[in-house]
């Protein structure tokens, strides 16, 4: 059984990436900026954007924090998403997730410039990826990707169980997963929450990936030898016998899955520490094609 080591993998990905930011400043020019908007004190969301913003320095971006207020309103943010676009230092920014009630969501992210939507979310680049097109590919699935290619993981012919449909994972995943190409050329099912008899499916599969959120949802006995197996799955589960009072728990009861695997990710350590890599590198994708249109 092999670990599938996103903290070492992302760790790698951010000293590649100051590597081409260090060249680009000793030719003179301007390094790629990123720029997060968060609506709101969520605790949660603003502990990532604070680690996308320590993940800037560390390669040698420019980071731009918006903090609003989490009264804003749909026009005031939408105003804000405009200036940004229109920012020509800008090159890539995301919308921190969730926002609140009064503002829809989907009318947001369709008004992020594609060429600066860095998160792969708006339709376009959602289309573009389906389409086998060059895209943003949505952080998460393309830390998957990589780590998938980084140890080197058969998927050509192989079936691929997807668990959860969400647009930001699975749904994406069945896609990738089934292109032609490598990681890919796998035949995929994308199950769900409605999906019945779900371990009479995930019991035939070569790769499992699961982002259900559901803790310890993946058992052993729904697995076979041998099966790759890729834990999107992030919940805060109550301990009181630990200091912070929760442990971070998977979908997959690791314990005992990992003894039937070939590869795994772990939770945490897995698929979390990519996601950040990977906004990463499509900022840096994206500066490079702002600079080339």
């Amino acid at each position: 059984m092999t670990i599938l080591d996103g903290k070492k993998v992302s760790n790698d990905i951010k000293n590649e990436i100051k590597t081409e930011v260090d060249a680009i400043k000793a030719k003179g020019e301007r390094v790629p900026h990123l720029a997060a908007v968060i609506v709101g004190d969520d605790g949660a969301s603003l502990t990532y954007v604070g680690s996308k913003v320590r993940a800037c320095e560390r390669v040698g971006f420019e980071s731009t924090m918006v903090r609003l207020p989490y009264t804003t309103s749909e026009i005031e943010l939408l105003r804000k998403i405009d200036e940004l676009n229109n920012n020509d230092d800008i090159d890539g920014f995301i919308i921190q997730l969730p926002l609140p009630p009064q503002i829809d969501t989907q009318k947001v992210l369709m008004a992020v410039d594609p060429s600066k939507d860095v998160d792969g979310f708006h339709p376009e680049n959602f289309g573009k990826m389906a389409l086998d097109m060059s895209t943003f590919i949505p952080a998460t699935p393309f830390g998957i990707l990589e780590l998938l290619e980084r140890y080197k993981v058969n998927t050509k012919g192989k079936y691929t169980v997807v668990i959860g449909r969400s647009h930001i994972v699975g749904r994406p995943m069945s896609i990738l997963m089934s292109r032609k190409g490598w990681p890919g050329n796998s035949t995929v099912t994308l199950t769900h929450s409605n999906t019945q008899n779900i371990s009479e499916i995930t019991i035939q599969a070569d790769i499992v990936i699961s982002a259900l959120g559901v803790p310890n949802f993946l058992k052993a006995d729904m697995v076979k030898e041998g099966v790759v197996v890729i834990d999107v799955g992030i919940t805060r589960v109550a301990d009181d016998s630990h200091p912070k009072g929760y442990v971070i728990t998977g979908d997959v009861d690791f314990k005992n899955v990992s003894k039937k695997a070939s590869f795994i990710t772990p939770v945490p350590g897995g698929v979390g520490p990519m996601t950040i890599a990977m906004l990463l590198k499509n900022t840096l994708l994206a500066r490079t094609q702002r600079r080339n249109a």
